[in-house]
């Protein structure tokens, strides 16, 4: 389970000098496996005024218009190996549901992690293996390899021994 992540956060003083207005170390809030870095809740983003992210209740999916910057660990599927179909199915359900995403399941058959969201993310792996599955294919993933997924159904499945963790940025994008 991800600890902390340390999040330093720059603006500008009253006479638009740059500066470091923040730095904080973040723990995981509602869902354990992921950490919100920051949110928008619009582009252009204003860069004057509070530099406070909008408060999330961790959606899956940024605001209308917005993005949202999370890391994100996954554990290996020896992690869940114990539990059959049908409460893998479950468990992965209850998970979309916590994260306010159930309607993003929108075609589970070939693995139950499957998801389409809104967006057009950038996935950065950090650490550990991981495998993308898509409706048609699939492709293993290393350390600092990087994915654009755009809107497409796809599910993140760790067929490795030890986590691994991805920093994710979705951004607000026209569905398919």
């Amino acid at each position: 389970m991800i600890d902390t992540v340390r999040r330093v956060v720059t603006g500008h003083d009253e006479k638009g000098r740059s500066m470091i207005v923040g730095d904080e170390a973040l723990s995981p809030d509602n869902v354990d496996h992921e950490i919100v870095i920051w949110a928008t809740g619009q582009t252009p983003v204003d860069n004057a005024g509070d530099p406070k992210p909008p408060r999330m209740a961790h959606p899956l999916e940024p605001p209308s218009g917005g993005s949202v910057l999370r890391v994100v660990e996954f554990p290996p599927e020896s992690a869940l190996q114990d539990l059959g179909e049908e409460q893998r199915r479950e468990f992965m359900a209850a998970m979309f549901a916590k994260m306010g995403a159930a309607h993003t399941r929108v075609d589970t058959s070939r693995s139950p992690g499957m998801h389409k969201t809104r967006t057009m993310d950038y996935i950065i792996l950090l650490s550990g293996e991981l495998t993308l599955l898509m409706e048609e294919g699939e492709t293993t993933l290393k350390p600092f390899d990087v994915v654009i997924n755009r809107g497409g159904n796809h599910d993140w499945v760790n067929r490795g021994s030890e986590p691994a963790r991805v920093a994710a940025l979705l951004i607000d994008a026209k569905v398919l």
